[in-house]
């Protein structure tokens, strides 16, 4: 009940901040040097705000997507050969930082959020796939003992068995790709793209910290209450398929 309390107090101060964020100046005053002004106002926060949420909704479903049909198709009995392949596929964006990724997609797509976009949903197809590949593969005997008696045909089994089973893990690779995203999708500003990153860079170029600080602190309590709601929807996806 207290972490719930939590949440909801830092969402509403968040929300304070991004609506009016002249009435936190005072707060970030004694960060600022030589009169330097203490809020961000080149562009709206909220603004920014909103188009960092939404470029990471993108690559987070998409990244969802392209991990879940993966996952799908190796542990089907045609695709099983496949797996060593697609384990290869999806653990490339994890070696490839974020920033080579936009720096070799930049000359292609020109700057903007395509470069950035690209560089999320390759980085956060692997928790995904991992997670969905763990919970398709690790029901138990009976599962398919059960759909077997039920003269359940695979496509049925899929949709009625094991994804809803699977569903909790799948949650929990979405919530892993989703606070990595939003973190990463800072880098996108340094290609143009909108997103807080470009309060961060515009301290860190002024050296004004303020800016810095608005920045990361939007971001992480952003991270903080995507973290703990996709937990709850893990929670009630147990529930539902009886796993706690």
């Amino acid at each position: 009940m207290t972490g719930r309390w939590m949440m909801a107090i830092a969402g509403m101060v968040l929300a304070a901040f991004l609506v009016a964020p002249d009435r936190f100046a005072p707060l970030f005053q004694p960060l600022t040097r030589n009169g330097a002004p203490a809020i961000y106002q080149q562009t709206s926060i909220l603004s920014l705000t909103l188009s960092h949420l939404g470029i990471v909704t993108v690559a987070v479903l998409a990244s969802t997507v392209a991990g879940l049909v993966l996952a799908i198709l190796v542990t089907r009995r045609s695709g099983r050969e496949f797996l060593p392949l697609a384990r290869t596929v999806t653990a490339v964006g994890q070696t490839l930082p974020p920033v080579a990724v936009l720096a070799l997609a930049v000359p292609v797509m020109g700057f903007g959020t395509g470069p950035t976009l690209v560089a999320l949903f390759l980085y956060g197809m692997l928790p995904v796939f991992e997670n969905a590949l763990a919970g398709l593969t690790g029901q138990s005997p009976q599962v398919a003992e059960a759909a077997r008696g039920m003269g359940l045909t695979p496509v049925q089994r899929l949709w009625q068995i094991d994804l809803p089973l699977a569903l909790p893990l799948l949650l929990a690779g979405m919530r892993l790709t989703a606070v990595i995203s939003l973190g990463t999708a800072t880098i996108g500003s340094t290609v143009a793209a909108r997103t807080l990153g470009e309060v961060i860079i515009a301290g860190l170029l002024s050296a004004n910290t303020a800016f810095v600080v608005q920045g990361g602190l939007v971001v992480g309590i952003l991270a903080v209450l995507i973290h703990h709601g996709f937990q709850a929807l893990e929670r009630r996806a147990r529930l539902r398929t009886g796993l706690d």
